[in-house]
């Protein structure tokens, strides 16, 4: 077991709707990683943080404008993910943390899908794209409570999960709630998507004055930057953005210090 992973991850990539912002994201995500795997070495890990479909078919707010169906997005997104593992080593793992759109394709809830065709909508049992989804292990959409990580993906001392709160304050916040959860060891950073605003690796506080041993960061969307539905909201924080770094790998409670150094990188 190596004892240190060199990972990149981001999030929303909401494939559906055509989207000249996701176009030119995904050119410089792969460009980028191309870039700098040649100059550190091959990534052991890629982690997406959810929503990779916008599963429109699955909302509770249907429209007669959504031009797209849901085999659409599977076919999309599969093409999506292969162009992401054409730039990285074969052996690298491909994580995939369940986001709420993603999950809204599998939730018990008849007002998305009914229960009886719910199984037919599996995307990993499609027969033609299934396969690109299987080769990505998938984590379920679940907020963290005490001592259970499930929904979360952790890389020593680094977590990641989609993101489950949109507040302002929502990436300080809940990753203070995932590390409490987690057993409230020191030097964690957690890493979420959901809100579509990137923000670099920031230290948590109690007060203005008072830091905690705790980071946050968020990698933004690789989406829309102004889909349909937000046309009548703000959108100026929302952009694309890609964390790396690498993390030591082992038990955590064992770890002196931080161990771990990342940074998100934005798109022009």
């Amino acid at each position: 077991m190596p004892e240190s992973a060199r990972f990149a991850a981001i999030s929303c990539v909401h494939v559906g709707q055509v989207s000249r912002d996701r176009e030119e994201a995904l050119e410089w995500l792969l460009r980028t990683l191309s870039d700098h795997q040649g100059q550190t070495g091959p990534l052991t890990h890629f982690v997406l943080l959810g929503d990779l479909f916008d599963a429109a078919a699955a909302s509770v707010h249907p429209s007669d404008e959504t031009e797209h169906s849901l085999e659409d997005e599977y076919e999309q997104g599969a093409q999506y993910l292969r162009q992401i593992r054409s730039q990285l080593p074969g052996d690298c793992k491909l994580v995939w943390t369940l986001g709420n759109h993603d999950d809204n394709i599998q939730v018990r809830d008849a007002r998305r899908i009914p229960g009886d065709l719910r199984s037919l909508c599996d995307w990993n049992m499609h027969p033609e794209f299934g396969q690109e989804f299987r080769l990505w292990r998938q984590v379920q959409y679940q907020k963290p409570s005490t001592h259970d990580s499930r929904g979360c993906f952790e890389l020593g001392q680094v977590v990641f999960c989609h993101g489950f709160d949109a507040g302002a304050n929502s990436d300080e916040l809940e990753g203070l709630q995932i590390c409490y959860a987690l057993g409230g060891s020191s030097w964690r950073l957690v890493v979420r998507g959901h809100t579509h605003r990137p923000r670099d690796v920031t230290q948590a506080r109690r007060s203005a004055r008072v830091l905690l041993p705790y980071w946050y960061a968020n990698v933004g969307t690789m989406g829309p930057l102004q889909p349909p539905y937000m046309m009548r909201k703000d959108t100026s924080q929302w952009g694309a953005g890609l964390m790396l770094g690498e993390s030591k790998l082992g038990r955590v409670s064992r770890m002196n210090g931080k161990c771990w150094d990342a940074q998100v990188v934005t798109r022009d």
